[in-house]
This record gives C-alpha cells, structure tokens and sequence, in this order.
C-alpha cells in the first residue's frame, strides 16, 4: 500500500503536468488570435475536453488523501493547495476557449492588433509559466514575482480599453473587431487574475502566511500571527 508521500508526489506530479498542458493551451490560443488561425483554434476548443477531464481525475485523487488521516498541518495544506489550483487551471483553459471562440466566430475582421495587446498577452503567457514553475518548485520568490506583475496586466488592459473606444469613435476600428478584441483582453486579465491566485497558494503552502492585495499594490505576506 503506497504511503501519503507516495500518493501526494504523483498527485502533483499529475497537477505539473495539468499546468504544462493548461501552458500550452492558452499558447494555441492567443497564437490562433494574432493568426486568425481556425484550425488551431478549433484543435483549442477541442482540447479542452483532455483538461476538465484530468481536472475531475485530480479532484477525485485528492479526496482519498485527505481521509488518510494525516495530521500534520503541512500535509494537509498541500493537498488542499493542489485542489485549489487544480481548479484555477480550468478557469484558465475556459479562458483559452473564450479566444479561441472568438477566432472560430464568423466573419472576423482583418485588422491589425495593437502592439500593446502583444506586450500584455505575452506578459500573461510568462506569469502563467512562472506560476507553473513557482509550483513544480516551491519556488517563492518566483511566485512573488507573478504578483507583482498583476499591477501591469491590469495597466496594459485599460490602455487597450481606451484605444479601442478612441478608435470606434474615429472609425480606425469596426465595431465587431473592436468587442472581439475587449472579450480577447477580459480573457488574458482573467487569467493574470488566476495566475495570482495560484501564486498566493503557493507562498501559503511554503510559509503559512497570509498574501494581502491592498489598494497600493501587493505587498508583503504578513505571518499569521500578525493578523
């Protein structure tokens, strides 16, 4: 009978390679986008059936450690850790199939995509990596990084925002190209969102502190004797 370390190092082993996957999906994604690609974004869609179901796997793999018996405070939050983020990643393949649904929508114009949603969806594509990295290797410092980053995603979406408004009003951009593109940029600052929320687990998971988002910006875990 295998023991609780056993199962536990294939239980993440299995959730690292959900988030290689979950990488590569949202990849396809914004790369069927900047393409107008169907076919890749058709295989996204498509894909996305592998992912909820090793989603499930790991939730229902997850269960049995937990009646284990385990007392050691630990143990029990890296099980519960990888629930968690099990979960932020199928959000964050949704999010891969919300742009490859707009790729797929008929009658897509050809225009061309500002050079600021290039910068924040490659900076996304990097916090999504970091966070699978930060995971596989308990790596805090890495995890700090991604929030940190958060800041500017939410910067890069609102100047995309205004440019688009700026370019319907003056007919640089039709309407139809214009939503597609702010659908596109609500996905990508969902998943920094995600990726931030799998970050936090991961500083709690190492350290038991608590990560505060004040107005201000991120800001140091406090001990949770300091609350």
């Amino acid at each position: 009978m295998k023991s609780f370390s056993q199962k536990f190092a294939q239980l993440k082993d299995d959730l690292i390679t959900q988030g290689d996957r979950v990488v590569d999906h949202v990849l396809r994604a914004v790369e069927s986008f900047f393409d107008s690609d169907q076919e890749k974004a058709a295989k996204t869609i498509d894909g996305d059936n592998v992912i909820d179901r090793v989603d499930v796997e790991i939730e229902r793999a997850s269960v049995p450690l937990l009646a284990m018996g385990e007392s050691d405070e630990h143990d029990i939050r890296s099980v519960l850790t990888v629930v968690k983020v099990n979960n932020e990643l199928e959000r964050i393949a949704d999010c891969g199939v919300s742009i490859a649904e707009v790729v797929s929508s008929p009658g897509r114009p050809d225009q061309p995509v500002p050079s600021t949603f290039r910068v924040m969806a490659n900076s996304v594509i990097g916090m999504l990596q970091d966070a699978n990295r930060a995971l596989a290797n308990a790596d805090i410092e890495r995890a700090e990084r991604v929030l940190r980053f958060d800041d500017a995603v939410n910067q890069f979406q609102a100047e995309i925002v205004r440019d688009a408004q700026q370019k319907v009003a003056s007919g640089e951009f039709d309407v139809e190209f214009a939503f597609r593109l702010l659908v596109v940029t609500r996905a990508l600052d969902q998943i920094a969102d995600h990726c931030t929320n799998i970050c936090e687990q991961i500083i709690y998971l190492q350290t038991g502190n608590i990560v505060r988002h004040l107005p201000e910006g991120w800001t140091k875990p406090a001990p949770p004797d300091a609350m």
